[in-house]
């Protein structure tokens, strides 16, 4: 799996490089998210932008990596194509980890759920 991952002061970004987020890969990239947290990592951004389409299983990793919020981390979704934000907002994802249009500038990551202030 063509992943990037790099680090802005406290947040650490995972830039996913596949066309597709499906099962066949998922255990790749749920291990780089996996990595970056037991690091220590508190703020972490999934870059999304390249990805046109994730099936259901990446749907429940990415649930799965919820557990990666909390105890004072924050996890956003960034760059979500048209389809993917589909997928996201049909399955309720939306509700439960923080999407941005692009990747949030590190200022704009908070405490609440990495909503800037303003957003809904």
């Amino acid at each position: 799996m063509l992943l990037e991952s790099e680090e802005r002061g406290d947040v650490s970004v995972v830039r996913v490089k596949e066309a597709k987020l499906t099962y066949p890969i998922l255990s790749a990239f749920f291990a780089e998210v996996r990595q970056l947290v037991e690091a220590g990592a508190r703020r972490l951004v999934l870059d999304l932008s390249a990805v046109g389409y994730v099936d259901s299983a990446s749907i429940g990793c990415l649930m799965t990596s919820t557990g990666c919020s909390g105890q004072g981390r924050v996890l956003v979704l960034s760059g979500l194509q048209p389809r993917v934000e589909t997928m996201i907002s049909m399955t309720g994802v939306h509700k439960i980890i923080a999407l941005h249009a692009t990747r949030p500038r590190r200022s704009r990551l908070s405490d609440r759920g990495g909503r800037a202030a303003g957003d809904a």
